[in-house]
C-alpha cells in the first residue's frame, strides 16, 4: 500500500464520517438555537429544557435517516473490504 492509497482512503473514511453525522448535528444545532433564544426571551434557565428536546430530536433523525447513513457506512466498508482482498 502506498501513501496515495492511504490519503484516498482516509479522505473516503473522513467524508463518510462527516456524511452520517451532518443531518445529527445540524438537526441539533438548530433545535439548541431556537431553545436558546426561547430561554434568553422568557428568562427560563432549567437544563432539561436544552437536553431533552436535543435528545428526541436525535432519536427522530436516526430513525428517520438510520438506513441512509448505514447504508453509507456499508458502502465504505464494502469498498474497503474489497480494496483488502487487492492488496
Amino acid at each position: 500500500m502506498d501513501s496515495d492509497l492511504a490519503i484516498r482512503l482516509l479522505t473516503d473514511m473522513l467524508l463518510s464520517a462527516a456524511k452520517m453525522s451532518a443531518p445529527i448535528l445540524l438537526a441539533t444545532l438548530v433545535v439548541g438555537l431556537i431553545i436558546s433564544i426561547i430561554q434568553v426571551a422568557t428568562q427560563i434557565q432549567e437544563m432539561t429544557l436544552t437536553f431533552v428536546p436535543k435528545l428526541i430530536v436525535v432519536l427522530v433523525v436516526c430513525l428517520g435517516l438510520g438506513s441512509w447513513m448505514l447504508s453509507v457506512a456499508m458502502e465504505l466498508s464494502t469498498r474497503l473490504f474489497e480494496l483488502a482482498g487487492t492488496l
